[in-house]
């Protein structure tokens, strides 16, 4: 497999980053990785094919929030919190606690 690309975080801009959350699978997908350590692609339980979640995977990793760690046959998904928070303080600790509000008040 070839190697993937993985910007720079001081490269991102905000509306690049606010973008990439902006879609709700996207957004589940950035929630989900935030509860565990790393998730493999097949271990995301989401409701879009393969393909789609191919696709918004790539989309958030070029946006600066994932880091992707091939393991043999396997890719590892990774949130870059720590290097996000430093970028833009609060924004997504911010965000990640209104969608976790947002569930627990409903």
């Amino acid at each position: 497999m070839r190697a993937l690309e993985h910007p720079s975080v001081d490269s991102v801009a905000l509306p690049t980053l606010l973008q990439a959350l902006a879609d709700p699978v996207r957004l589940d997908i950035v929630c989900k990785l935030m509860q565990r350590e790393a998730i493999t692609c097949g271990g995301f339980d989401v409701p879009v094919s393969m393909s789609t979640l191919s696709h918004h995977l790539k989309v958030l990793r070029m946006a600066g929030l994932l880091r992707v760690i091939q393991e043999g046959s396997y890719r590892r998904n990774e949130l870059r919190y720590d290097e996000i928070e430093t970028r833009f303080p609060g924004v997504l600790s911010s965000i990640l606690r209104n969608v976790h509000e947002g569930v627990t008040a409903s």
